[in-house]
């Protein structure tokens, strides 16, 4: 699963900063929701590349909405981007289709 968002690029850096630093529960409530192998990758203008992998990506995204530490998470990162119109960020991810893969 590749996604994108759009960082507002006048907070990248902290946003950059808050990723060095993410709450182990919230690493936990991730993985023990099927969340394997996930990146973050930030342009200097704030577009944001995520990459995970799952087996199935609606049931692991509906697990962490399940959990209040995604909750939390999500409402504290709200600020930092742009275009999600009120959404949690995790709910605005604009997926990406798969074009080519070389193993």
């Amino acid at each position: 699963m590749c996604f994108l968002l759009k960082v507002r690029a006048d907070r990248a850096e902290e946003y950059r900063e808050r990723h060095r630093h993410v709450w182990p529960a919230m690493l936990d409530a991730l993985s023990a929701a099927g969340w394997h192998n996930y990146s973050l990758f930030l342009r200097e203008d704030g577009l944001l590349v995520g990459y995970l992998e799952t087996p199935d990506f609606e049931r692991a995204r509906a697990a962490m909405a399940a959990t209040g530490v995604n909750a939390r998470w999500q409402a504290e990162m709200a600020g930092f981007f742009e275009e999600i119109d009120g959404r949690a960020p995790d709910a605005a991810m604009r997926p990406l289709t798969e074009v080519f893969h070389l193993d």
